[in-house]
């Protein structure tokens, strides 16, 4: 057992060996207040220190939220409770005061589901082998942290939509006061995630109230787009409402609604607009103009703020291989091309430019590309890859115009074998590698017991140095700037580095969406 005393009050953790490393453990740390009760819709308000010993011996509860449905294979429903879930996981190789770099964990899972104590996110091997504090984060999900309710319950909920953002940024300030006592260094924090919680992420990046928390980002499979404008979120909610047997005169009622009521009429909401979508959907997403998200993140971001954080990004090849390989047919389904007009529809690609696209793929292919390649290279482009490359080209900006961090950019390839090789490079796969769990039973469907342990110790070893300098170069794996060539590690089993990979992709998206001059 590992007993400390922190700014919030005692705790007592536990320790366990792994890499030749002794890694102290202290999980389901509370670091906001309960969000429930009377407080449920509303920002999360700082923990109430405590005086009492705090055993934090096991993982506290996710986020409320419906099982994944299909759920990834090995995985089990998370335990989840809505007063309890606002807690963090520490992994830390020492309590002493040698000021690690710290990295904080946010997970996806489309702002639906997930949890820090699910099995691909245990730090203690990243901790052990990098001498990093990781920390991982529960946020609130779903309509729970994302509902837009400012016009029809007042100014209390004028924040609705942010909340599972403004709950990061809590934890975030817990861990500026409290890290130093787990052996952290509170200047050196790196904020870290995958899919959506690399999304929010890039939200993070465009929030005011962001600034001084962290000193430097990665964002896997992430955006700094995901988000709605006010009257899109109202259209949400009045669908939502009508799912809960309420309307806009009995919105009141929300707040002391059954949790599983509101998860019922979730769930409902999710299969519905999942029906309508060839992509990725995405139901709940945080709105701009409101108090805490008052711009679109790349216009903030592009006027300065964040400055001087240091960002990694990058993005798997085939973010959409799970939408393609895993959405059952359905009646009516029009052809792959159609499809994939749709999903670039949906990104701002206009139906007229959809046979451009088609072309561009084909130049970067040096074929004319299968139906299921086309749509699976539109999902990854719309929702990932070029909303990555407008966050660099924003970045690039903010460079020309002040002092700006460094940034650096990736592209990961390896091909999982699982399904034949279907699913290629796909959303999710570099997690593993980052954690160094190539052999955990959640990694197992897609690793298959092939990938390269080499790609996982760079991976693991550039996060980790990233974290530390603000420069994910380590021996062997020399990794230059973004800067005017594009330039991007290509991780796979023998890495590389290339400038501009899939240009033609990216010209046809600036040339279709050009990003306004500043």
């Amino acid at each position: 057992m590992t007993r400390l005393s922190t700014p919030s009050g005692p705790v007592r953790g536990s320790h366990l060996e792994t890499e030749g490393t002794t890694i102290h453990r202290f999980l389901g740390i509370p670091y906001a207040g309960p969000p429930s009760g009377a407080s449920r819709f509303r920002p999360p308000v700082p923990v109430v220190p405590w005086t009492e010993v705090l055993d934090c011996l096991a993982p506290g509860p996710a986020a409320p939220q419906n099982p994944e449905s299909p759920a990834p294979p090995g995985t089990e429903p998370r335990r989840w409770n809505e007063g309890g879930c606002l807690n963090l996981n520490i992994w830390t190789p020492g309590t002493d005061a040698a000021a690690r770099p710290v990295m904080v964990w946010i997970h996806g899972g489309a702002f639906l589901v997930g949890g820090n104590a699910d099995g691909m996110y245990d730090g203690a091997r990243l901790a052990a082998s990098a001498g990093v504090v990781l920390v991982s984060v529960n946020y609130r999900l779903g309509a729970l942290g994302f509902l837009h309710l400012a016009d029809l319950l007042g100014a209390a909920y004028e924040d609705s939509s942010n909340l599972g953002l403004l709950d990061q940024l809590e934890a975030l300030r817990w861990v500026r006061r409290n890290i130093g006592a787990f052996g952290g260094d509170p200047d050196n924090v790196t904020v870290f995630g995958e899919s959506a919680g690399a999304a929010a992420v890039g939200t993070l990046l465009g929030m005011p109230a962001s600034e001084g928390l962290f000193r430097r980002a990665i964002m896997q499979s992430g955006t700094a787009e995901r988000f709605r404008p006010p009257a899109d979120s109202a259209r949400v909610t009045s669908l939502f409402l009508e799912l809960c047997g309420l309307g806009t005169s009995s919105a009141r009622e929300l707040p002391a609604l059954p949790v599983e009521q509101l998860l019922d009429a979730q769930q409902k909401l999710e299969r519905r607009i999942a029906a309508e979508s060839f992509a990725v959907p995405l139901p709940f997403q945080p709105t701009v103009g409101t108090p805490s998200l008052p711009a679109p993140p790349l216009d903030s971001i592009r006027n300065g703020l964040n400055g001087g954080v240091d960002l990694l990004i990058g993005t798997n090849l085939n973010e959409g291989s799970f939408a393609v390989e895993m959405r059952p047919a359905a009646a009516g389904d029009p052809a792959y091309p159609e499809r994939a007009a749709a999903v670039l529809a949906d990104s701002g690609i206009p139906a007229t430019e959809a046979p451009g696209y088609a072309s561009a793929l084909a130049q970067v292919l040096k074929r004319e590309p299968s139906g299921k390649e086309l749509l699976e290279a539109a999902i990854a482009d719309s929702i990932y890859r070029q909303p990555s490359n407008r966050l660099l080209a924003t970045r690039h900006l903010a460079v020309e115009n002040s002092a700006a961090g460094h940034t650096f950019a990736y592209l990961f390839t390896w091909r999982s074998p699982a399904m034949g090789g279907k699913l290629g490079a796909c959303h999710a796969l570099d997690i593993p590698f980052v954690f160094r769990h190539l052999d955990a039973p959640e990694a197992a469907f897609l690793t298959r017991g092939k990938a390269p342990h080499a790609l996982s110790d760079a991976m693991s070893g550039a996060w980790a140095a990233f974290a530390r300098t603000g420069r994910p170069g380590v021996p062997g794996l020399e990794w230059p700037g973004y800067g005017e060539q594009r330039t991007t590690m290509v991780l796979d089993a023998d890495t590389r580095l290339e400038d501009d990979p899939r240009r033609e992709i990216r010209e046809f998206f600036e040339w279709v969406r050009p990003l306004p001059a500043n």
